[in-house]
């Protein structure tokens, strides 16, 4: 099974909190996670054990750029930020190099899967 990883402390206080529901990844991962699927979502940083909080089911997968990212996408990737310009920053902060508003980006909502 699939898995979307968080390695950021602060991703895991709010999936945790069950207060992110979309994720906002670099480049087109569409292929990696179509839209319809089941997969685990995992805290932890690379090369260490994860953590599996719980599964979700991907209802939305969009391929844009960053300059076309929505309040929504924005608010419910991580509600403390409130721009394009914060999550570039953020995102140059994770992947450790330059990231341009015309660089592509991939948004996946997800919802929990209960038993």
């Amino acid at each position: 099974m699939m898995s979307l990883n968080f390695q950021a402390e602060k991703h895991a206080k709010l999936l945790e909190a069950r207060t992110k529901t979309t994720t906002v990844r670099l480049g087109d991962v569409s292929d990696m996670y179509p839209e319809g699927s089941i997969c685990w979502i995992t805290t932890g940083k690379k090369f260490t054990p994860k953590k599996k909080l719980y599964a979700v089911y991907l209802d939305r997968v969009r391929v844009k750029t960053m300059e076309h990212l929505t309040s929504a996408d924005l608010g419910h990737q991580n509600p403390d930020i409130g721009s394009r310009a914060e999550l570039l920053a953020d995102f140059e902060k994770i992947y450790k190099r330059r990231i341009n508003m015309s660089d592509t980006v991939t948004v996946i909502d997800f919802t929990e899967v209960t038993e």
